[in-house]
């Protein structure tokens, strides 16, 4: 699931060195995309993942020779966001492999202004709101990406998105929130982060690997010394090549 911060992004951002590489090896791809806030609710994006899931399980079965008793579910940043919070459902993946995702939206790392963000020129709401629309899309050009940028400046992502208030709705709100719904058959779980990711903090991988080891569930925190956010479109790296073989072997000892 690609990322985007629910607000813009496709799945035509899985690159075609990325599908190779784990097709070469057996596995097949289901590649999807979700309804994007600020036009579409948070729980409707939520339940487009889990109509995502069902339909791999049920009806693409019908055309494919899936095998879906062995499913992993992977994403990156907003992607391994929605990635940890499968493992919170009904039926959940054999597996999650979360890339420079997060566990945690109600932490204060976004409800206070970024200092990354802030460092660019101000977007006024007035300006994010004409970035995005009032038609339910998926396909996130980037100019929806002036929306992120306000909502980060202005640490309000929580309440654009979710459209619920982090104190007044948090309740609710902590429903969705993975960190907190970790239960004893929670997937195995692996997490690859960049130590100097400027948009999503390293840390949030720490947090979420050390509460999931709390709980007695399996993971593993893959650290890429250096790596910035979205350190995988560097493919061809030697330190990308060696993650991604360590995801081939988490994914074969957890699925074959």
């Amino acid at each position: 699931m690609h990322g985007g911060a629910l607000i813009f992004g496709t799945r035509t951002w899985l690159s075609l060195e990325q599908i190779e590489y784990f097709t070469r090896s057996g596995f097949s791809i289901v590649n999807i995309d979700y309804r994007l806030a600020p036009e579409t609710d948070f729980v409707s994006i939520i339940e487009d993942i889990r109509d995502a899931v069902e339909w791999v399980r049920t009806m693409a079965v019908k055309w494919y020779d899936f095998d879906v008793h062995k499913m992993a579910i992977m994403g990156s940043s907003a992607g391994g966001f929605l990635s940890l919070l499968t493992g919170t459902m009904e039926i959940k993946p054999n597996a999650i492999v979360s890339l420079y995702g997060y566990g945690d939206i109600l932490g204060d790392w976004f409800a206070q202004p970024s200092e990354y963000y802030c460092k660019r020129p101000i977007v006024s709401r007035t300006k994010a709101l004409e970035s995005v629309g009032d038609k339910e899309v998926t396909n996130g050009v980037w100019e929806r990406f002036d929306f992120y940028l306000y909502c980060r400046q202005q640490g309000v992502w929580v309440q654009e998105v979710t459209g619920l208030d982090r104190n007044n709705d948090s309740d609710e709100l902590i429903k969705y929130n993975p960190i907190d719904n970790i239960s004893e058959d929670y997937p195995p779980t692996l997490l690859l982060h960049g130590d100097r990711d400027t948009d999503v903090p390293y840390e949030q991988s720490v947090l979420m690997h050390e509460k999931l080891k709390e709980k007695g569930i399996y993971s593993k925190l893959i650290t890429i010394e250096g790596a910035d956010h979205v350190f995988d479109q560097h493919f061809n790296d030697p330190m990308v090549q060696n993650a991604f073989k360590r995801i081939l072997d988490f994914l074969n000892l957890r699925l074959k």
